[in-house]
């Protein structure tokens, strides 16, 4: 064992895979996660298969997220943050974990607390490799209000829920630190969508949990099966009204596959892609939108409008792309494809780092070994989830450069 140690800040997929690569040459890493579980957002994704793997990526979470939770040089800190500052030539750490309520040497997953509390304060998984499975949010639970309430505590069989465990504080050195933030999902709150008002309006982000949750496209109102669902592109990217001029390279990928998956789930949906134009990024791409071009339909046009109906079906307003006349058709879902933004708190609590972002607010990936401090994944620009493994094994290299376990020759 070495006596080098790396922090890593956030538990998604780049974090887990640079976790792994550091872990092999016996470095001791520290993964500080701010929310309850490991693996980020892509850790909810459904698997896209249809006849034949379409290289989602979905798998590959999952793979990395067990692989590193058996991996006894790689420590976890979920629902923590963390502040660092320069020392002699390494970075001195304050971590501040929230309460952990939930006993994870008791739990057994039984899930008897899980739908007990009034206020939801009990919070699943989305992966089986998830231990414990439930996780309590204190920020919800009625007890941070002063409320006296012990209906979850009472409900488990295993006594593992602990609503009076404390807030810990450690202290101590580490040699580098990468940020792998990941990015922050654009709420389309205030598009002419209806979305939070119509429940038939979800993002991608949350059909992925539906398709995973529930095996096929259902509705959100009532979780029957949506015959008639419609994808709109480019929902908080590429829109020079918001200054958001990048393209979020992961959302048409991401629609079609999901598109593709349910159409062979369920053959008889009807689909509709709403689209600027479609970006296909990877070699495997064109072949496969190919195929879709005869599954599903496509409309060159950004909706202007989207109406409930008393059924809860949804009556979308478009303008059509060859005769600008306006035109409208109802469906039973529609999914808004929210653009990736900059994560707003990527570099919090990170003293005098020297990190810059770029015009669109990404951290800019590139050496910075003098510093100690490196940037992986979605932090630095939007990406796919191989990307962004790709992304931390080069983060990964650069650090072991800085901390003398690899040449520069060595990293190429």
């Amino acid at each position: 064992m070495t006596d080098k140690h790396v922090t890593i800040i956030g538990g998604g997929v780049t974090g887990l895979s640079a976790a792994l690569d550091l872990a092999r040459f016996n470095i001791q890493v520290d993964v500080v996660e701010q929310s309850g579980f490991l693996g980020g957002h892509a850790i909810r994704f459904a698997c896209k298969a249809t006849d034949q793997c379409v290289r989602c990526g979905a798998c590959q979470v999952e793979e990395k997220l067990k692989a590193a939770l058996a991996h006894s040089n790689i420590h976890f800190y979920p629902n923590s943050r963390c502040k660092t500052k320069r020392d002699k030539g390494r970075f001195l750490f304050e971590r501040q974990q929230s309460p952990v309520c939930i006993d994870p040497q008791k739990c057994n997953n039984c899930g008897d607390c899980f739908g007990q509390c009034p206020e939801h304060a009990i919070r699943k998984g989305s992966s089986a490799a998830h231990h414990p499975f439930y996780f309590l949010d204190p920020g919800k639970c009625s007890r941070s209000r002063g409320t006296a309430c012990d209906i979850c505590s009472k409900s488990c069989p295993q006594d593992a829920i602990r609503l009076d465990a404390a807030p810990r504080i450690e202290t101590g050195h580490t040699d580098a630190i990468l940020l792998a933030t990941g990015f922050s999902p654009f709420s389309p709150k205030d598009k002419p969508y209806g979305y939070g008002l119509f429940p038939n309006v979800v993002t991608n982000l949350e059909l992925e949990a539906i398709l995973r949750q529930h095996g096929l496209a259902v509705r959100a109102s009532d979780q029957t099966q949506a015959r008639r669902i419609a994808f709109i592109q480019c929902v908080g990217s590429r829109d020079a009204k918001l200054n958001h001029l990048w393209c979020s390279r992961v959302c048409c990928g991401s629609a079609l596959r999901m598109a593709g998956r349910i159409k062979f789930l369920q053959p008889e949906t009807e689909i509709t892609c709403f689209y600027i134009d479609i970006q296909t990024f990877g070699k495997d791409f064109e072949p496969f939108y190919g195929r879709m071009k005869q599954e599903i339909s496509f409309v060159r046009s950004i909706p202007g409008d989207i109406f409930e109906q008393e059924d809860g079906r949804l009556k979308v307003v478009f303008a059509e792309d060859s005769t600008h006349e306006s035109s409208e058709a109802l469906f039973d879902l529609v999914v808004l494809s929210i653009g990736l933004c900059p994560n707003p708190n990527a570099v919090e609590g990170i003293d005098r780092s020297g990190l810059k972002r770029d015009e669109d607010g990404f951290i800019p990936a590139g050496p910075s070994g003098k510093d100690g401090i490196f940037v992986a994944g979605t932090a630095t620009g939007p990406m796919t989830i191989s990307e962004s493994i790709a992304s931390a094994g080069n983060a990964a290299k650069e650090i072991l450069v800085h901390l003398g376990f690899l040449s520069l020759n060595q990293r190429n």
